[in-house]
Formats: structure tokens, C-alpha cells, sequence
């Protein structure tokens, strides 16, 4: 199977590669990116080709699924969103997106976040797409409120990032309440 382009209004969505390391490692070595995101901020280059590496295996291995985040108005990335935990057998995965802070609250997070969304439910057929938010990362908590999901509890000591295991929110949307949002 061929990666799957997905496109909005202001996005594509596009399998990312080689070409795009240098622009990768440039928006996970800021540490306001990486502040959430439950792995400390990248160093090096290489960090980013390795990782890079890892969402086409990902992929192959039908794991996880990444997708690059680029303005159709000027073809650069801005960030990434995509399903990680993915299990196909048990119809179910988990969202996770970042972007560079140059194009925060833009909307762009949540535009591509519902086309990956809608891909996961009406390509994947999952049933359930989960999302892992820290408690004090109010804006991608109100950005997957927004979008529909529903707060279903701490996970104590989830995320271990900067020696501290940290408190996370986990929010769930299943696919009737997703068909319910966008056939209204």
C-alpha cells in the first residue's frame, strides 16, 4: 500500500522523507514544541533522520502512520500529525500532532487533525482514536474539545520526559460520535 496523501482547504498532507529531516529537526529541537510532547527536544541532526527513518517503518509495519504538515500556499512544513499506537485488529489508534510555533493558532493543528481523523474512521475503519495530552497543555486540550473528543481521565505518571514521570489526560472519540459531528 502506497502512503495516503490526505488535502484540506490550506493543507496537504504528505508522507515525510528524507527531503524534510532538516525542516523536522528544526521544529523538535525548540523546546516550546517538544514542551508537551514527551521526549526532550532534538540536538542533532541525526535525531531527526533516525526519527524520519521510524515513521516510514512505522508505517510499513502498519504501527503508526505520520503524516508532514505543509501550507499548500507556500509548500513548507510546518509540522507533523498522525496515528501512533496504531492497531488495525483492534480498530483503534492514537492522534498526535505538533507544530512549529511561528503558525500556532492558525488553526492549522485542527484542520489537519480532522483529516487524519476522518482518514482513521473512514479509510482505517477503527472504531476508537484515542489522544494522550499533559494536564497543563491547555492548547491542545481545548483544540481536541473543539473537535469532539471526550476527557475520560488521568493516566498517573503516564509520560516520563525531563527525569519526571508526568500526569496525562486521556480523551477518546469513537467513530459514531465522529460520523455524528460531520454529517450535521
Amino acid at each position: 500500500m502506497s502512503f495516503p496523501e490526505l488535502e484540506t482547504a490550506r493543507l496537504k498532507l504528505v508522507q515525510i522523507t528524507e527531503e524534510h529531516t532538516e525542516r523536522y529537526f528544526e521544529i523538535m529541537s525548540l523546546d516550546a514544541v517538544t514542551k508537551y510532547y514527551g521526549m526532550e527536544s532534538l540536538q542533532q541532526k541525526e535525531q531527526a533522520a533516525d526519527i524520519v527513518k521510524s515513521f516510514k517503518t512505522g508505517f510499513e509495519s502498519k504501527k503508526s502512520m505520520r503524516w508532514g504538515i505543509v501550507l499548500k500556499e507556500t509548500g513548507t512544513l510546518v509540522g507533523t500529525a498522525g496515528l501512533n499506537n496504531l492497531r488495525i485488529g483492534q480498530k483503534r489508534a492514537e492522534i498526535g500532532f505538533e507544530i512549529h510555533p511561528d503558525y500556532w493558532s492558525r488553526g492549522f493543528t485542527s484542520e489537519a487533525a480532522r483529516a487524519v481523523i476522518q482518514y482513521a474512521f473512514a479509510e482505517l475503519n477503527l472504531y476508537r482514536v484515542g489522544a494522550i495530552t499533559f494536564l497543563e497543555n491547555k492548547a491542545s486540550i481545548g483544540l481536541l474539545e473543539k473537535i469532539g473528543f471526550i476527557k475520560e481521565g488521568v493516566l498517573r505518571g503516564y509520560i516520563y520526559q525531563n527525569g519526571i514521570s508526568n500526569d496525562t489526560y486521556i480523551f477518546s472519540m469513537i467513530k459514531s460520535e465522529w460520523e455524528g459531528l460531520t454529517n450535521n
